[in-house]
Parts: structure tokens; sequence; C-alpha cells
């Protein structure tokens, strides 16, 4: 068994990142991310937390446009228009999830899709499906950079994604169709997930249950991918895959914390830098 380590992968794309940063403010570039944060969110503000490090760690430009619970579906859109004409503003992230009374997906519409560096824009969600030139959801993207790093093959791969969110399977979905995988969707609605996954080459697993994938639903030398982060009611963080026995039967598998969750961030900072060089 390897271990797929995202936190090494992560900080070696950082690195490379930073020199190209260095290089576009020789030139008079400066990129900067612009976070829209909504409400208290505990998990959001460490993920918001996470992602100003990584601009900082790269050497790009940052700000935050934190609003109340109560800010009306108006003023948000209001405040993306403004960010989209700002042209010292290269990226526009907004931290989900929001506010019920207040629509994502029509949020996310309004991103200027030259801007979308969560690739949430329905343009750049359907740009992906036709496997043309797009901003790719952060995750999907750093899951198929850790499969590229360590040669692990998707032509012709049986890969299994067990979830099917707009922020991680779908768009899983699409990039591993795009590079050639035969790839089946499970989610909550599937009959028989463990008939599936026995089958699998790849299985990544992004459900949001505590060690879900045990060992007797992956086949010897599978390649496994935990999406997952539960806390436990001990305090301990944990993935939607039972680490210790999978562990035994994986070929290769990521960890958490240390797997995907950096790759993730590592991925915006990457889309970031590419949404500098066309604005």
């Amino acid at each position: 068994m390897e271990l797929i380590d995202g936190k090494e992968l992560a900080k070696t794309i950082r690195a490379n990142l930073k020199q190209e940063v260095i290089q576009m403010n020789k030139e008079g570039v400066f990129p900067k991310l612009a976070v829209i944060m909504i409400g208290e969110d505990k998990a959001s503000k460490v993920y918001v937390k996470n992602k100003s490090k990584a601009c900082e760690d790269i050497g790009v430009e940052y700000e935050e446009f934190l609003l109340g619970d109560d800010t009306t579906m108006d003023e948000l859109l209001d405040l993306i228009h403004r960010l989209n004409e700002d042209n010292s503003i290269h990226g526009i992230l907004l931290q989900s999830p929001i506010p019920k009374h207040l629509d994502i997906n029509e949020a996310f519409k309004e991103i200027a899709t030259s801007k979308d560096v969560d690739g949430f824009n329905p343009i750049n969600v359907g740009k992906l499906s036709l496997n043309q030139d797009c901003f790719v959801s952060c995750t999907p993207y750093g899951i198929i950079k850790m499969l590229e790093s360590y040669n692990i093959p998707m032509e012709g791969a049986h890969a299994v994604i067990i979830g099917r969110s707009n922020i991680v399977g779908k768009p899983l979905l699409q990039c591993l169709l795009n590079k050639n995988a035969t790839v089946t969707v499970c989610h909550s609605k599937t009959k028989d997930i463990k008939k599936a996954t026995k089958d699998a080459d790849i299985i990544i697993a992004a459900i949001g249950k505590a060690n879900y994938v045990k060992a007797d639903m992956i086949r010897q030398g599978a390649v496994v991918i935990d999406v997952g982060i539960n806390r436990l009611d001990d305090g301990r963080i944990v993935g939607d895959v039972d680490f210790d026995e999978v562990s035994k039967k994986a070929s290769f598998i990521t960890p958490v914390p240390g797997g995907v969750g950096p790759m993730t961030v590592a991925m915006l900072m990457t889309n970031l830098v590419k949404a500098a060089k066309i604005n």
C-alpha cells in the first residue's frame, strides 16, 4: 500500500505557483482573490482561513467580504457584480453553505466565467462536460492531479464515485470521463453500492458518512480516494473510508486529514493564477 500524500503534493504545487506569481508581479500583474462569506458557519471559517493562508503562501492578494445572515439576494448579487467589474480582482469565490433564503445557483450564475475560480458557473460546468478549456471545480481537479502525479492510470479504468454532489461527484464524473475512464456514480438511492465498488479499479468516496467504505467493499489492489471530512464524538477527524482496514487491501489510498483537502486549496490557487493571466 502506498499513501497518496496530498499535503506534500500541494506543497510542491504551491511552491511552483509562488515562482510563477513572482514572475507575474515583475510584469505588473498582481493576482487577487475575493472571498464572499455569508453568516457564521464554523467549518466555513476554517476553510476561508486556509484559503487566506494559501494566498499569503504563494504571494497573491486576498480580500474577504463578510456578509450577515440577513443579507438579501439583491445585496449578494450587487456585490458579485461589483467584483466582476473590479479589474484588480481576478478570482471570485462564494463560500458555501449560504443561508437557506438565498439561491446559491443563481449567485454562481452571476460570477463572471473568467473569474469563476471555483468552477461553479453553469458555463464552466457545461464546458467541462464538453471537455473544453475551463475552470474545473477544485476538489475534482485536485483528485485528478493526485492520480496523475502517482501515475495511476485512468484510461480504461473502472472508477466508482460514491456521492453525486454538484461540488464533487458530478464534476468528477466529467473529469474522469474526459480521461477515458469508465465511470459509475453511486448515491443514496443506489440499491447495491457494494456490488459496484467490488468491481472498481478506483473508488472515490464523497458521501459524508464516517468510515462508510469498509474493506469488504473493495477488491485487492484498488485505488481509494477519500474526500470525506467527518468529526467523531471524541473530536477525531475521519474520512468516509475505514482507513485502518481498507489500507490493508488498497494499492494506493489518501489519508484524512492530509489527502484531498490540501489539494483542493492548491487547485484553487492554480485556478486563481490562471484567471489572473486571462483577466
